[in-house]
């Protein structure tokens, strides 16, 4: 069993993949290390002391994010208006992991198996939360009851992939797929 973090050490690094993830959003996976140490108020030789390689960061900031987005799930339904509402803020902040997600497969170096592992992590954790919040919101009547999570979810990301146009803004086309999810 690996030592356990001081919690200093775990905050620090939740800070770093949160700034990595910002910087991933706004400059791609290849940004300078420099510009995610400004981002993360660090040092670069602390990014390197805790992911040696762009890899490394890229994964860590994958799973970060897939576990935010993951945890997320339960919170928005607790805390929502309603379980459509739970629904879409969960799937605008599914937007900004696809986001940050763009260009995984080449930071990874096409390291096929490392990515193959890593899509079916994000499945196992978001598929179930995907299918809770369907599940509630067409129970409350508001969305249609054949909507199936993979598809909602394969759909968003395919509607993601055009994000590097700027003539493409793929949330109002995702805004107009929920729309057409009402009942």
């Amino acid at each position: 069993m690996p030592p356990r973090k001081r919690a200093d050490a775990v905050r620090n690094e939740q800070t770093l993949l949160a700034a990595a993830a910002e910087v991933f959003v706004r400059s791609g996976v290849d940004a300078p290390i420099r510009e995610i140490a400004a981002e993360a108020g660090v040092g670069m030789g602390t990014i390197y002391r805790h992911f040696p390689t762009r890899a490394d960061l890229v994964v860590a900031v994958y799973r970060h994010q897939v576990e935010a987005c993951a945890e997320a799930g339960p919170a928005l339904s607790s805390t929502s208006d309603s379980p459509f509402e739970a629904l879409r803020s969960w799937i605008s902040l599914f937007v900004d992991f696809l986001v940050t997600k763009h260009g995984l497969a080449h930071a990874l170096q096409s390291d096929s198996s490392g990515f193959e592992s890593l899509h079916a992590y994000f499945l196992d954790r978001l598929g179930p939360v995907c299918e809770s919040l369907i599940g509630a919101a067409v129970e409350s009547g508001e969305i249609r009851d054949d909507v199936r999570p993979y598809e909602l979810m394969r759909g968003i990301g395919n509607l993601c992939a055009g994000r590097d146009d700027p003539r493409y803004d793929p949330r109002r086309l995702i805004e107009l797929l929920l729309r057409g999810l009402k009942a």
